[in-house]
């Protein structure tokens, strides 16, 4: 019987109460042993679902902790690198919440120190560990939709009001296209397994030197692209991929059973449409028992950090073609 993987998590962050260490504890082949917070009261909500975990003082120490086999880093911004790079010197597997990385250069130290180690370190991407996605690939490849001629994605919320979120702090590495471009950006890619040629139109408006509002168009190699990402508009998400056959409609893409469900549409020539719904899926659940495989069984993961640093790469290009106007 394979040892499941035991893991840690540096800091008490929200998303990871409410959803990466309840999937880690949840996971088949995973064990939530241990927290690091300089606050042990911010620890209590997570031993109410998982009573037995450790409770480290600093970083330092749970990457020290002999015990512990990979930690999940789910810090601001920009602090990822620094911390991915100290896990994995500790001899550590490490996943680091999205963007792992604020710029593509940044991303050859990381794949450097992977290689070097022999460990496991990956962006915590979930959504290529969701069925919808690797179903909705598996469509349009096959030419279901016919040949693909432009692919059209939206991601926003509002969090205008919210000052001291990290998402509005230059320092923390804020903006809306770390935040969610990387899921338009990144879906796109990973569906059609192409890359972007040129970012031919990048209006991105600031508010204290975040982006708050990208309206993108890009080229790829056979199909044209575009994209509205925003931290200022009503909560919306939606990716399509329209071919000359048919279209390929993904209602629900980046929240699954949170903003809705997972569903896929598809449209023929003939009207006829064919709807698929993935309900009970747990893509952070999913993405950990991934993760724990590959390090278990040596399968490959699926999002390695040169998809990461694909994504991240079409980021940089939309900031330079604003740059450029």
């Amino acid at each position: 019987m394979t040892k499941a993987v035991r893991w840690g998590i540096l800091g008490a962050a929200k998303f990871a109460r409410e959803h990466m260490a309840r999937a880690i504890h949840a996971a088949e082949g995973a064990d939530f042993a241990a927290i690091a917070t300089s606050d042990p009261a911010k620890a209590a909500p997570f031993r109410a679902f998982a009573p037995n975990i450790r409770v480290h003082l600093d970083y330092d120490a749970l990457l020290a902790d002999p015990d512990i086999d990979a930690v999940y880093i789910p810090l601001p911004n920009h602090m990822h690198v620094e911390w991915t790079l100290k896990a994995l010197k500790a001899g550590k597997h490490v996943l680091t919440e999205k963007p792992i990385a604020m710029n593509a250069g940044e991303f050859d130290a990381l794949i450097a120190a992977r290689d070097a180690s022999g460990l496991l370190a990956a962006e915590a991407y979930m959504i290529v560990h969701h069925p919808q996605f690797v179903r909705a690939r598996e469509i349009v490849q096959s030419g279901a939709i016919g040949k693909l001629v432009h692919v059209n994605a939206v991601f926003s919320y509002n969090n205008a009001s919210d000052t001291g979120n990290i998402r509005n702090r230059p320092e923390t590495g804020g903006g809306a296209l770390p935040d969610i471009g990387v899921y338009t950006f990144g879906s796109a890619r990973f569906v059609t397994g192409e890359e972007p040629v040129s970012v031919d139109y990048a209006n991105i408006r600031f508010e204290n030197n975040v982006d708050v509002f990208n309206q993108i168009a890009a080229t790829f190699p056979s199909f044209t692209y575009s994209a509205v990402v925003s931290m200022r508009m009503f909560p919306r998400q939606e990716i399509s991929f329209h071919g000359d056959k048919g279209i390929l409609t993904v209602t629900c893409p980046f929240n699954a059973a949170v903003h809705d469900q997972a569903e896929l549409r598809l449209e023929n020539a003939d009207k006829v449409v064919t709807t698929e719904r993935f309900p009970g899926v747990n893509h952070y659940v999913h993405q950990v028992e991934n993760f724990c495989k590959s390090v278990t069984q040596g399968r490959p993961y699926p999002c390695p950090l040169e998809f990461s640093r694909g994504t991240q790469a079409m980021i940089d290009m939309c900031f330079a073609a604003a740059d450029g106007r």
